[in-house]
């Protein structure tokens, strides 16, 4: 069996006193994806960061590569490209700038020539020479798509991927997500709803109450809680 290169193990995050996960377990192997979907408030967007290693577990582990996500070693961090809500964008840089920034930090080399190329694959090379600031929210989660896959990652991590997008800018940002798949990427996606991403083949598990389970479970549960609530109604 290969190695998962995303794994949680009986994860937990407190606020203070306040639990957001509990006893999560949740892995991805090379070539695989998985969708954590659920409501606003659910704890998507700490589960991501944990596993990005920005965040310190409460209990349990977060590992990226077999290794504790939050001390990743450098030459093991240049293989994750992480999409959160914060664009890491400067609004002072164009978007060639930007690109070519990070390309240089992840040392990818002719930093410019790729940064081009993924500002036409993103379709912003009209945009190239534009300072961020003045950029559509659309765009922006564009240029952030190509900040996050520009050094070819082994492992992907993407809050709310599609977030902003038009349904242009979705099938764009669907077929770069298929396309690190299939090089062998593991793709971990939070969303509202499985949509798009279960089109893609990712594996949906639903995050409520501070658990996952897969979206077949949870759903069964919801449907075993209905009989209940009825009665209680009667």
């Amino acid at each position: 069996m290969t190695a998962p290169l995303i794994e949680a193990r009986a994860l937990c995050k407190s606020f203070g006193p306040t639990p957001v996960l509990r006893d999560v377990n949740l892995s991805v192997e090379a070539g695989r994806a998985a969708a954590v979907i659920g409501a606003n408030g659910a704890g998507k967007s700490t589960l991501i960061r944990l596993l990005a290693g920005l965040s310190a577990p409460s209990l349990g582990a977060a590992l990226l590569f077999g290794e504790p996500a939050r001390s990743l070693r450098p030459e093991l961090r240049r293989r994750v490209g992480l999409l959160s809500h914060q664009s890491m964008l400067y609004p002072n840089l164009t978007a060639r700038e930007n690109l070519e920034f990070y390309a240089t930090l992840y040392g990818v080399q002719d930093a410019r020539a790729v940064a081009i190329e993924w500002l036409e694959r993103v379709a912003l090379g009209a945009a190239a020479e534009a300072r961020v600031r003045g950029f559509s929210r659309g765009m922006e989660q564009r240029l952030a798509l190509a900040r996050a896959m520009l050094a070819r990652p082994d492992v992907l991590m993407l809050d709310e991927p599609f977030a902003a997008l038009d349904a242009d800018g979705a099938a764009l940002a669907a077929a770069l997500v298929r396309e690190a798949m299939d090089r062998g990427c593991a793709v971990l996606a939070s969303a509202h709803s499985a949509g798009a991403l279960a089109e893609l083949g990712f594996a949906v598990f639903a995050l409520g109450r501070g658990t996952v389970m897969s979206a077949e479970a949870a759903a069964a549960r919801r449907s075993a809680a209905r009989p209940a609530l009825a009665r209680q109604l009667s």
